[in-house]
């Protein structure tokens, strides 16, 4: 398994996991996670033609018997659509993935209090609860509430029998991230190295109304290069 990528951005410290990592030891705080992100970057071919996406997490009740879940609420408008129309929506809910626990209770162990809960299992609602999918979070910010305007997150998705893997970078405003924290995340992903690198490598900006480009960035990166060229 690869070492966790880390480096030191002017805000706070990057730190990514590689994927199907069960519980990594990273400050992750599920309720401040919850809210509104804006897909600011991302390497799904799915949202070259999208622009405005967000993605709304709201938790679920939960009891002693039943898993984490919370609802999962994606927006965008297709890149004609105008800044004012009403947005399309995929609705969800998300279920927290546990590690495997041994046959024999004796050798069983509880997790660390402590333990990122950082990997769940999607499953659409409606016409769409036959399509599933699993994700997880690679990293975030130490503070990733609603109110910090500079919290990022980076979340990976697995492969489907529709989809390929992809990487999304989020942001809590549409404005996005410092160009050089951007930079940074990248070049982190880029550094777990596999196919998670190779992934990194075709990130793309994703549209907001009203936001300028970031065009340095795109042509520093590659950003433009079409993510189903890795899997012909």
């Amino acid at each position: 398994m690869s070492e966790p990528a880390v480096s030191t951005t002017v805000t706070e410290q990057v730190i990514l996991h590689s994927p199907n990592e069960h519980n990594p030891p990273i400050e992750f705080d599920l309720d401040k996670f919850m809210g509104t992100w804006h897909v600011v970057f991302s390497t799904l071919s799915l949202w070259q033609s999208r622009k405005d996406v967000t993605i709304t997490y709201t938790r679920k009740p939960q009891t002693d018997d039943t898993s984490v879940q919370f609802d999962d609420v994606v927006e965008y408008r297709s890149k004609s659509d105008s800044a004012s129309s009403k947005r399309s929506s995929i609705v969800g809910v998300d279920t927290l993935l546990t590690p495997h626990k041994p046959s024999r209770p004796e050798v069983s162990q509880e997790a660390p209090a402590a333990a990122a809960q950082t990997r769940y299992k999607w499953r659409g609602k409606g016409l769409l609860m036959i399509a599933s999918s699993r994700w997880q979070v690679l990293g975030c910010s130490r503070d990733p509430s609603p109110g910090n305007t500079v919290a990022w997150a980076v979340t990976y998705f697995e492969k489907t029998l529709f989809t390929p893997p992809g990487l999304d970078i989020y942001a809590r405003t549409a404005e996005g991230l410092p160009d050089g924290l951007v930079e940074e995340i990248i070049a982190k992903v880029k550094a777990l190295g596999g196919d998670v690198g190779l992934l990194a490598k075709t990130f793309f900006e994703v549209e907001r109304s009203g936001v300028e480009p970031s065009k340095g960035l795109s042509a520093a990166h590659g950003l433009r290069m079409n993510v189903s060229q890795l899997f012909e």
